[in-house]
């Protein structure tokens, strides 16, 4: 039987403090509570579309901005991700989905490969869900691809409702992980890749 995939991230800064758990062969259970209603939800819908169990609490200094503990969150969601990958042994290091969401249409492609760059293209004429500028998930994104070692193409392909757009871009990178992280047995554990490393 297989190792548990499973990573423990604490993050302690003056502006954030965030404990998360990860499991990538979870049943998309999870328990989030960042102080951010509207980043609370986005990880929800992260955890069960990828079928990810995410347990996470955050505080962080939401009284100036939202910026830190999203970005933050971001970092810290990227470590667990490296962490509970481990070797990548047998991994399909690759990942795409294409994710409706009424009027809109969203992309997301990743590699896994430790070549970690962010190309990020989301842009709505509103950006704001009540007082969240959803155009802070390029930090959330950047923060991600840095510290997971992730190659990460976010593509608005067309939308203009931005809670509708930021949950097809959540839920496009679950889809997306998943299929990147998951174990292919004709791998028979070796690295998914010529250069005998990652």
């Amino acid at each position: 039987m297989a190792d548990p995939r499973i990573a423990e991230i604490t993050r302690e800064t003056a502006e954030t403090q965030i404990a998360l758990t990860l499991n990538l062969d979870g049943s998309g259970k999870s328990t989030v509570d960042t102080g951010v209603p509207f980043l609370d939800h986005m990880l929800t819908l992260f955890a069960r579309h990828g079928l990810f169990d995410l347990h996470v609490t955050a505080t962080g200094d939401i009284g100036v901005d939202y910026h830190h503990l999203v970005e933050d969150m971001g970092i810290v969601l990227g470590e667990a991700v490296k962490q509970a990958l481990g070797a990548k042994l047998g991994i399909q290091r690759y990942g795409s989905f294409y994710l409706p969401m009424d009027e809109t249409l969203v992309r997301v492609v990743l590699d896994l490969g430790n070549r970690p760059l962010m190309v990020y293209r989301v842009d709505s004429s509103i950006s704001f869900v009540r007082d969240f500028n959803i155009r802070l998930f390029r930090e959330f994104f950047q923060a991600f691809a840095n510290s997971a070692g992730a190659n990460v193409h976010v593509q608005l392909e067309y939308g203009d409702e931005p809670h509708h757009i930021a949950e097809a871009v959540f839920k496009a990178f679950a889809r997306a992980l998943d299929v990147a992280a998951r174990i292919d047995p004709r791998q028979e554990g070796s690295l998914p890749s010529t250069k005998g490393m990652l």
